[in-house]
């Protein structure tokens, strides 16, 4: 396969002008890794390090030891039954035998891999929704909290069968036993199993290979369907990226329940033979990876990562200390977005660039990414190849011209099937639920193209707040606290946050005022389904905004929100007269009044602080004679 030339925005028309179809793409994700154990055989595919601590000493995997390895795995998976249609439920933290799981599962049947953190009731109508009777979990030794859920899971039977992942390194206890299950460790159950083909029916192109869970706003889990054809053409996309070749290295840390671990940092390696280094358990989430991090990228010779903007807040504190970074040509950053101050403070640190990208699990991952020598302020980048964009307007659905602000639209081979809705055996239920027409996707979220077709984010119309990159239900915090008895009304909005972007808070209206915030607060972090969807603030109102018609409008609090924290964090500037902030077509602006006798030292101060968060900001003198 010769790969097009793609490190400019001009270069789109030329890779468009040979037909997708007609570019040799392996038809699967079985296909992908084959053909990578065929022209790599002894090339390093994986280091997976068991710790942040454990850096100089990983585990490592040629491409045809992980070929040889999804094939027992599979196998094994075969054994127990799982056909071309059925799923797989991953349910564990990142480790090196999790990468073959997730393959192995996606050549015997569906893979569906679950957060081990969400609430044990929503991991059920996961697994229970996508139909899965075999779960692949984490041994006791890796996480005793995935391996208890999967235990009550096979306690309530709703699977039969539970196969543990050891740790990357380290010791293993016996095995435990679990209620109405069969019970074995992976390894152990493909140990004996032939190594060098897959004796099931292998998939094909239409056929689906995962289901990732989304966030939604109906408050239940959204199951989101990948066809191989999805994942392999969005691989291909990210992997013809002419600013790396195939003796880059990849440092991987993002969790693989989410399509980005998958898609960026797996398979679109996988296209062109490179080295993945694979972050322990905790991945990001490590306060020990930072204070080493610049020494991994010394040894490993990193290239790129791919990580969300909180992990740049951090990674522009730590000392780079003399190391040889030279290796890394750029970090890629998505997930939410990326406030200017940071990507100012990490690239002024480091000297690497940021290279920033959109996308979302309905088109598979991603669907835009920007360029290292065209920097066009405030976009997040062009189209991928093959992918269409178009901006709607919200109302009657009319294409908006260049500069106007609507709807965002994708269409292309990215595009998702549907959401799943219900399983039974081997047939699963798929509904778009009006996400998907004529081909095009409604992504939820506002913005323009400019006239260069490079997208800019404007807001969004739906109502996720987006911490770290991790998706929130704001109607999973709504519901925990209309549980109380005193609450009448709730609304949720992400307020903004210097490191995770954005954090939620909630507003409520009450029946018996004498009830404190602290209170509510407690309730709400006690009875939502995460720790991360655990408001950081409850305000009491008289009454929440609706609209004309009634319906709960947000807008006004999410400007509230932002009011209120910029407010705290310029309140030692004593030259900030007023500070204001609206509302409009989905984006909040916040508009921050100085007094007629500040130097201009005091606005460029008000800049440097507000530019640590994502919310669009002008800075405006006040009129001499009205301090």
């Amino acid at each position: 396969m010769a790969w097009p030339r793609y490190d400019h925005p001009d270069d789109l028309a030329a890779i468009e002008a040979t037909p997708l179809a007609a570019r040799g793409l392996p038809a699967t994700s079985y296909d992908l890794l084959r053909r990578a154990a065929d022209r790599w055989p002894e090339r390093t595919a994986l280091t997976v390090l068991s710790d942040a601590a454990s850096w100089r000493t990983p585990r490592n995997r040629t491409h045809a030891d992980l070929l040889a390895d999804v094939h027992r795995a599979a196998n094994a998976l075969h054994r127990l039954g799982v056909r071309r249609h059925d799923t797989v439920a991953l349910l564990a933290p990142n480790c090196d035998e999790l990468v073959t799981a997730l393959l192995a599962a996606q050549l015997a049947g569906i893979a569906a891999p679950v957060n081990p953190a969400l609430a044990r009731d929503h991991v059920a109508e996961l697994v229970r929704r996508a139909g899965a009777r075999v779960i692949v979990t984490a041994s006791p030794e890796l996480d005793p909290e995935a391996f208890a859920t999967a235990a009550e899971l096979a306690r309530q039977g709703l699977v039969d069968h539970v196969l543990l992942l050891n740790p990357t390194a380290g010791p293993t206890e016996p095995l435990p036993s679990v209620d109405n299950a069969t019970v074995a460790r992976l390894a152990d159950a493909a140990a004996d199993r032939p190594h060098d083909r897959f004796f099931g029916e292998p998939p094909t192109s239409t056929d689906l290979a995962a289901f990732f869970h989304t966030g939604g706003t109906t408050g239940a889990p959204k199951l989101a369907a990948h066809t191989h054809a999805n994942e392999v053409s969005d691989a291909w996309m990210i992997a013809a990226n002419s600013v790396l070749d195939d003796d880059s290295v990849v440092f991987a840390a993002l969790p693989l329940f989410h399509v980005n671990a998958l898609v960026v940092t797996l398979l679109a390696p996988l296209f062109r033979g490179q080295r993945v280094v694979w972050a322990g358990p905790l991945g990001y989430r490590d306060i020990n990876l930072y204070a080493d991090f610049w020494r991994i990228v010394e040894h490993y010779r990193i290239a790129t990562m791919s990580a969300v903007p909180t992990v740049y807040a951090v990674l522009a504190a730590c000392p780079v200390d003399g190391h040889d970074i030279g290796s890394m040509r750029c970090a890629m950053v998505g997930a939410s977005a990326l406030p200017e101050g940071v990507r100012a403070d990490f690239e002024t640190a480091t000297g690497i660039p940021l290279l920033e990208g959109y996308g979302l699990t309905e088109a598979t991952c991603a669907s835009v990414r920007g360029f290292l020598d065209v920097r066009r302020p405030g976009s997040v980048g062009q189209r991928l190849p093959y992918q269409r964009i178009r901006i709607a307007d919200p109302d009657t659905g009319a294409e908006r011209p260049a500069g106007a602000v609507g709807t965002i639209l994708i269409s292309g081979p990215t595009v998702f099937p549907g959401y799943v809705q219900e399983s039974a055996g081997d047939a699963h239920l798929i509904s778009t639920q009006g996400k998907v027409t004529d081909g095009w996707l409604d992504t939820g979220d506002l913005g323009h193209l400019d006239e260069d077709g490079f997208l800019h984010l404007t807001g969004r119309a739906k109502d996720l707040i987006i911490r770290g990159g991790h998706n929130i239900d704001p109607r999973v915090i709504e519901d925990a606290l209309l549980s109380h008895p005193a609450v009448t009304g709730a609304q949720a909005v992400g307020q903004p946050d210097e490191r995770a972007g954005e954090v939620p808070v909630a507003y409520v209206t009450l029946s018996d005022r004498t009830v404190e915030e602290a209170e509510l607060r407690s309730w709400a972090a006690a009875h939502v389904s995460e720790s991360a969807a655990a408001p950081k603030a409850v305000r009491v109102l008289d009454a929440l905004p609706v609209t004309a018609v009634g319906k709960p409008y947000k807008l006004p609090l999410r400007a509230d929100a932002a009011r209120r924290v910029l407010t705290d964090v310029l309140a030692g500037i004593e030259h900030v007269a007023e500070i204001d902030a609206r509302a409009d077509s989905g984006s909040v602006t916040v508009t921050v009044t100085l007094r007629s006798s500040t130097p201009p030292g005091a606005a460029a101060e008000v800049e440097r602080r507000v530019g640590k968060f994502a919310v669009t900001c002008r800075v405006v003198g006040q009129p001499r004679g009205e301090d």
